[in-house]
């Protein structure tokens, strides 16, 4: 229905006509757990530092860089599934509408035959570019190799022209020995052999001093770039933490799994006031953990657990609202015959939780803040939502009523208006509500703009 009214988004479509994607939940990399030790890192550990880790985290940086680069380009067009069919290509929808349903499953193979070549196509991409990356890798491990084997160079010239020095002060030492043990010198003599003596250890005690010079400054350099890596980590951590708030908040899996058996699985939504149970049928051989992706589902059935006499009217609405989007897709074993389209079933039914939810959240909220907004009184039958609006400064009274639907927020709201004091009617309200687009927290930015454009100034 939504279909031939041309409200369907086009992720709906999709869906209509049997084309899924799965959905792949992010992998997150955890620290090690020896990761915060404090201990002061041994020479080792720095020319490792220096020479191998690195290199290979600049080239990782420039490689994360890309892809996010990627994925943002890519937003844009996921966002797309969300938007109506009928704005993306209404040439499309006008043709579509006019289809028979074996013409809708014929193009719906068609696309799934596009749907598995760019998936392969993908694949291929993928794997050309973990080559690129592998081929960055190994040039940089050889680049760093040579540098590191010319530095190994220059110390071993630096070691054989200090042994060499000590070989030929060595050789003076042995020489003068050997003079004063056979033969009689004069006082003057000893007193230059002494002499000589003094500058061998001078020498020694100069080169043993560079040698600890040298050192000191490969040392501060690495202590340098070590200061460098920490700030960045910091700066990391804190791009993570802002990054898992995000994640936190825009997360729509609002399903937790209470029971996976080899006869069933049950899953549980909104603070366990709905249940899913999933029934399997017969084990597939050679699935031990009974998770084949073309193991048949038999039933998929939904329960609500909400106690209708206790729970406030917007949790009933929303249990209302959840229960017209789970009616409305009929048979869900049809949709989900086997357990590869089972985690599209989870996010499609999580996305309408999350939606609902946050509008409960919203109804509280204009419940217990309305009179900020001239809002006297919030009122909920079946799926209605009554909103009585007075302002003595614009000599108004009205009761607008807005019509909900499991698609909200993504649709327009029909309502209607009741005046009671002043000139403010359907009109009036209409112009306003143009104006208030769609998505997350509608409702509550639809009674602002009504307090902020009509509630303010006299009529």
């Amino acid at each position: 229905q939504k279909f031939q009214n041309g409200v369907i988004t086009v992720g709906e479509f999709f869906t209509l006509l049997q084309v899924h994607v799965p959905i792949q939940k992010p992998r997150h990399s955890h620290l090690p757990a020896n990761c915060a030790v404090s201990a002061p890192p041994t020479p080792e550990e720095l020319m490792y530092s220096q020479y191998v880790y690195r290199p290979k985290l600049r080239i990782y940086e420039e490689d994360c860089q890309a892809l996010s680069q990627m994925i943002d380009e890519l937003k844009v067009y996921a966002n797309v599934q969300d938007q109506l069919l009928v704005n993306v290509n209404k040439s499309l929808w006008e043709v579509m509408r006019t289809c028979s349903d074996e013409e809708l499953k014929n193009f719906g193979a068609e696309l799934n035959k596009m749907k598995s070549y760019f998936t392969k196509e993908s694949k291929i991409m993928a794997h050309n570019e973990k080559v690129t990356l592998y081929s960055k890798l190994l040039q940089s491990a050889q680049e760093q190799h040579g540098k590191l084997q010319s530095r190994i160079e220059k110390v071993d010239e630096l070691l054989k022209e200090a042994e060499s020095c000590l070989v030929d002060l060595e050789a003076v030492r042995a020489f003068f020995a050997a003079l004063v043990s056979h033969c009689c010198f004069s006082f003057p003599f000893l007193l230059e052999f002494e002499s000589l003596k003094a500058q061998e250890e001078e020498l020694q005690s100069v080169l043993h001093l560079m040698w600890l010079v040298y050192l000191c400054r490969e040392l501060s350099e690495l202590e340098t770039q070590n200061e460098q890596m920490l700030a960045q980590m910091n700066h990391l951590k804190e791009e993570e933490k802002s990054c898992q708030e995000l994640l936190e908040r825009y997360n729509f899996t609002e399903w937790e799994i209470t029971e996976w058996s080899e006869q069933q699985a049950v899953f549980n939504f909104l603070y366990d006031s709905i249940e899913l149970t999933v029934v399997f049928g017969p084990p597939i051989d050679g699935d031990v953990f009974g998770e084949d992706p073309s193991r048949k589902i038999v039933s998929l059935n939904f329960e609500s657990f909400l106690d209708e006499d206790k729970a406030p009217p917007s949790s009933r609405l929303v249990q209302r609202l959840i229960f017209q989007f789970i009616e409305s897709r009929g048979c869900w074993q049809e949709k989900c015959p086997t357990l590869y389209y089972l985690p599209q079933v989870l996010h499609d039914v999580s996305l309408v939780v999350s939606h609902c939810k946050i509008l409960g959240e919203e109804i509280e909220f204009l419940e217990r803040w309305g009179g900020k907004f001239n809002l006297l009184k919030t009122d909920i039958n079946d799926t209605k939502v009554k909103l009585l609006f007075s302002a003595s400064i614009a000599f108004a009274k009205f009761e607008l009523t807005l019509s909900l639907s499991d698609d909200y927020p993504s649709a327009s709201l029909p309502f209607t208006v009741q005046k009671q004091i002043g000139n403010i009617g359907e009109e009036e309200i209409s112009a306003v509500l143009s104006n208030v687009p769609t998505g997350y927290h509608y409702l509550r930015r639809i009674v602002s703009f009504i307090h902020q454009n009509l509630l303010q100034d006299p009529r």
